[in-house]
């Protein structure tokens, strides 16, 4: 409730029969485990900063050379990542379907579409996986260059989180095998849900910034003062 919907409160006019006037307020939203979630998040995208942070201050010395810029370079038309980043997309958009759909009481289609969002982030790490290999068979290995090293660092730390989210995502499926109510599993598929859109921005960030040629690195790296 909002400090102004508390002060427009008339505490003093008549109640309906039998009601007590604090069980007419809206119930808490913000539950304890959602409160710890944002405080994760909070703290994984510190980490996240201060991998990018180190990497623009990186790419000031000689030896850094961008992935990107140049026709012959890796990511100069990253086509495979643009692919990689359609399929987490569609597990983000799986995981919301599953959410519309367990607030409507249609667990057995939620369950579908959250086994269907597993499949795509599965997909995503193997199509992830298939980059670093054709990187490293295109002399950009992990030693090649800080920008290649940097690569394959920041996409490795995004994938480990993603693989901790569908470890979370078992104790979810066996609420619905068990078949524990619409409520809980809603409560649960909100937090993963929202942890499984926050990793697909994490995924924007990250794409953007290591596909960038050598002068957007450098106009970032001025703009954070190195």
């Amino acid at each position: 409730m909002s400090i102004f919907s508390k002060l427009m409160e008339k505490p003093w006019l008549a109640q309906p029969e039998g009601m007590d006037p604090s069980l007419l307020q809206p119930a808490a939203t913000y539950w304890p485990a959602r409160i710890a979630l944002r405080f994760f998040l909070a703290t994984v995208t510190v980490i996240f900063l201060l991998f990018i942070m180190t990497m623009l201050g990186r790419s000031q010395m000689g030896d850094f050379h961008a992935l990107a810029g140049e026709p012959w370079l890796p990511f100069d038309r990253p086509v495979q990542l643009w692919w990689n980043t359609g399929i987490l997309l569609l597990s983000s958009l799986a995981m919301q379907v599953g959410l519309w759909l367990a607030r409507k009481d249609q667990l057995q289609a939620s369950l579908l579409a959250v086994m269907l969002a597993v499949l795509f982030v599965l997909g995503f790490m193997l199509a992830q996986w298939y980059v670093w290999q054709q990187l490293a068979l295109a002399g950009f290995g992990l030693t090649t260059n800080p920008a290649s090293s940097y690569f394959y660092l920041l996409t490795a730390v995004h994938l480990a989180h993603l693989l901790g989210g569908v470890v979370a995502l078992g104790a979810l499926l066996q609420r619905y095998w068990r078949q524990q109510g619409s409520d809980r599993i809603v409560a649960s598929l909100t937090l993963c849900t929202t942890y499984w859109h926050y990793l697909f921005g994490i995924w924007l960030v990250l794409f953007a910034l290591l596909t960038s040629s050598a002068g957007t690195i450098d106009s970032l790296a001025a703009l954070c003062g190195f």
